[in-house]
């Protein structure tokens, strides 16, 4: 079964995020459901033998586990949490740090996925491409103003997390989505 949300606090589970080929075989393994390592390699460009690595440290640190059926590196492999998040907080100097890989890493993968996806988004048809669009804003918040817009942003998706494991609720027409939200906050005036 799969876990909601996993808070990572760990700096050996953080850095093992901190390479951009995992968040891409985390995504792919999220995506489908279960996937194997030959399936990744197809879609990421990367070896089979690579995938097979990155899929077994993903493991190491709980992030995926194997699903049933396949052997060897046609074993198919599953997220053990839909999301996963971490605050460097309160955090050992070590663990800051991490996180700091970790976010960069993330944010490296985002943003390459995000020009990869609008470089292609003119096959789409007009529907997809009129759904399709980013957003940016500037507005004057608190810090507990901006949690309560982050929160109501994430519940306004929480309807549709049984698609991701439970194709049958997925409506026809339905395709995998990618939504990337950051929330940022300009440096303080002097």
């Amino acid at each position: 079964m799969v876990e909601k949300r996993r808070d990572l606090s760990d700096a050996k589970a953080l850095r093992a995020m901190a390479h951009p080929v995992r968040w891409k075989l985390l995504e792919i393994v999220k995506r489908e459901g279960t996937a194997t390592a030959t399936q990744c390699a197809k879609e990421i460009g990367e070896s089979v033998a690579s995938c097979s690595y990155h899929l077994n440290m993903l493991a190491k640190y709980d992030f995926v586990e194997q699903a049933e059926g396949g052997q060897g590196r046609e074993k198919p492999w599953r997220a053990v949490y839909l999301q996963q998040g971490w605050s460097d907080v309160g955090m050992e100097p070590d663990t800051e740090l991490a996180a700091e890989a970790a976010s960069q890493a993330f944010y490296e993968y985002e943003f390459e996925l995000a020009k990869q996806r609008l470089a292609a988004s003119s096959m789409e048809s007009d529907e997809w491409r009129e759904a399709l669009g980013s957003h940016s804003t500037n507005d004057w918040l608190t810090a507990q103003e901006l949690v309560e817009v982050r929160e109501a942003m994430e519940a306004a998706l929480i309807p549709f997390h049984e698609r991701r494991v439970n194709q049958a609720a997925r409506p026809a027409g339905a395709r995998a989505v990618h939504l990337f939200l950051t929330y940022s906050v300009a440096p303080p005036r002097d």
